[in-house]
C-alpha cells in the first residue's frame, strides 16, 4: 500500500504546544479544587463520623472534575463506559471527538498478559509522524550528557556501546537505550534507519507494568488505514498476549474497543 503522506513539522509542534498548555490549565484547576476542599469546613464530632467518609468523596469528586473541561466531559459523556465497541466502531466514535486544532495523533494503549513483550513492525501506512532517527556517535553521546535528545529513535554500532553505558541512565527510562530486540543495534545501522523512516515502530511493556503504549497513526487517515495499521501490530504483539484495549486521541476520551 501506498505511504500516507507527513505532515509538517509545524502541525506536530502546534499538537506538543497545545498537550503542554491543556497540562498546565489541568495542573492549575487541581490546584484550585484542592485548596478551595482544604478551606470548606470539615465535619465535627458532632456531626457524626458517618459524614467523614462524605466529606473525602465529595472531596475527591471535585478534583476530579477540575482535572477535565467541561467540553471534555461533555465529549466523555457521549461514550457508553460500559460498552466495549467493535474496532471501526472505536475508529468512527473517535472521529467525533476531535477537540484540537491540529490532525490529531491515534493512540492505542493495550493491557497484555505479562511484561516484557517487545519487537518491531512496519505498519503499512506509517504513523504520520516524522521519526527522528540518529546513529550514536561521539558528539552524540556528549550532547546527551549535556541534556541535549533530539532524536526519537537511537542506532547504534555493537562498538559504540561501551560508550553509550555513562548516558544509559539518561537514555533507559526514556527508552531511547539501543537493543538488539528492537533492531536498533547494527552493523550497518544507515539500514535501520532507512527502515524507521519507512514507518517501522518498535513496542515494548512498561518495566513494571503489563502496558503498551502504540501510536497507530493520525486521525486524518480515516478508520480504514488506521485498521489496517492497528490489524498489523495486533499480529505483531500476538491476540493471546492481550488482554484488553482502548483507543483514544491526542485529546480524546478513552474508548474500549475489542479487537
Amino acid at each position: 500500500m501506498g505511504k500516507i503522506r507527513v505532515k509538517t513539522l509545524g502541525d506536530e509542534e502546534a499538537e506538543k504546544k497545545q498537550q503542554e498548555e491543556l497540562k498546565k490549565k489541568k495542573e492549575a484547576k487541581i490546584a484550585e479544587a484542592k485548596a478551595a476542599a482544604s478551606s470548606s469546613v470539615k465535619p465535627t464530632e458532632e456531626q457524626g463520623e458517618e459524614n467523614k467518609p462524605k466529606a473525602k468523596k465529595e472531596k475527591f469528586q471535585k478534583e476530579a472534575k477540575a482535572f477535565h473541561s467541561q467540553k471534555y466531559t461533555d465529549l466523555s459523556a457521549s461514550i457508553d463506559k460500559k460498552k466495549t465497541y467493535s474496532l471501526l466502531e472505536g475508529l468512527s466514535l473517535l472521529e467525533k471527538l476531535q477537540r484540537g486544532k491540529f490532525d490529531e495523533t491515534v493512540e492505542l494503549h493495550l493491557n497484555t498478559v505479562s511484561t516484557g513483550i517487545s519487537g518491531n513492525v512496519t505498519l503499512p501506512n506509517g504513523t504520520g509522524k516524522k521519526t527522528r532517527v540518529a546513529i550514536a556517535n561521539d558528539a552524540l553521546i556528549a550532547d546527551v550528557e549535556k541534556g541535549i535528545i533530539n532524536f526519537d529513535v537511537l542506532v547504534a554500532e555493537p562498538s559504540v556501546m561501551p560508550k553509550l553505558a555513562k548516558v544509559a541512565r539518561v537514555l533507559g527510562p526514556r527508552g531511547l537505550m539501543p537493543n538488539p530486540k528492537n533492531g536498533t543495534i547494527s552493523t550497518k545501522p544507515e539500514e535501520i534507519v532507512k527502515k524507521y523512516e519507512g514507518g517501522q515502530v518498535s513496542f515494548k511493556t512498561e518495566a513494571k507494568f503489563p502496558i503498551l503504549h502504540l501510536t497507530v497513526g493520525k486521525v486524518s487517515f480515516g478508520p480504514k488505514k488506521l485498521e489496517e495499521n492497528i490489524d498489523t501490530l495486533v499480529k505483531a504483539v500476538k491476540k493471546t498476549n492481550i488482554r484488553n484495549a482502548t483507543l483514544k486521541s491526542t485529546m480524546s476520551p478513552g474508548i474500549k474497543v475489542q479487537l
